[in-house]
């Protein structure tokens, strides 16, 4: 199996380090990357510019729109989907106002990456005094830079609750439940809007699931890629 993986708003590479090695097991990871494009559209397109012609997909946060996107311009190349600590629905006037906000007071060029608020906000309330995690959020973003902080942040997110149906493919919600970025009604949004979809909730973290807690994602994300992956060989070998 090949696995695309899409990180969120100001993260990349490094957010799946933990979770790697058990998600190299089942095949060839490829990374999406979120640091060019205007759009979500423009995004997806360069994720599947750089994809394998057949793939399971997983989409984290800001990166489970562009995920959603992927999926339906190329349904017949995306074997799985998984949906990590995202949501369906449209930025609301409170978001866009901070958005354009925080845009307004960010001079690119000296960029130290997301404040500490920022960053905790994205964590388990527990973990505040975990310097190590934050400052790993921290340099993630910082590594990400200005000039995307302020294409990501500029862009005015649009929903896609009425385009869920149009998902096929089977598909794996991941919620978490300290999550004050995500609530589990907006999870529960896109396993209600995808056919077949399941959803499973990971105690003990908050946003960054795959960072607070690895252990737990790889627990429920490896076992059901692998059986879509037996689920796919069997069928391919019926219809030979």
């Amino acid at each position: 199996m090949q696995l695309v993986l899409i990180p969120g708003f100001m993260a990349d590479a490094s957010l799946w380090d933990d979770v790697l090695p058990d998600l190299q097991r089942l095949g060839t990871i490829t990374h999406g990357d979120l640091s060019r494009g205007e759009s979500i559209e423009e995004m997806a397109e360069h994720v599947l510019s750089a994809a394998p012609e057949r793939f399971a997909l997983i989409g984290f946060s800001m990166g489970g729109y562009v995920a959603r996107e992927v999926v339906r311009r190329a349904p017949n190349r995306v074997q799985a989907l998984v949906l990590v600590a995202t949501s369906a629905r449209a930025d609301t006037p409170t978001q866009k106002r901070r958005k354009a906000f925080a845009v307004s007071s960010v001079d690119p060029d000296h960029f130290t990456g997301l404040s500490r608020g920022a960053v905790l906000s994205s964590l388990h309330p527990d973990r505040a005094s975990d310097a190590g995690m934050v400052e790993r959020v921290r340099r993630m973003s910082e590594r990400v830079g200005g000039a995307v902080f302020v294409r990501q942040a500029a862009q005015e997110r649009e929903g896609d609750l009425d385009q869920l149906a149009a998902i096929q493919c089977p598909t794996l919600v991941i919620a978490a439940d300290h999550d004050a970025l995500r609530s589990l009604e907006e999870a529960q949004e896109l396993q209600a809007g995808i056919s077949g979809a399941k959803l499973t909730l990971i105690e003990g973290s908050g946003h960054m699931v795959p960072i607070e807690q690895p252990a737990q994602f790889s627990a429920v994300v490896v076992p059901w890629l692998r059986e879509r992956l037996l689920l796919s060989r069997d069928k391919d070998a019926i219809d030979r």
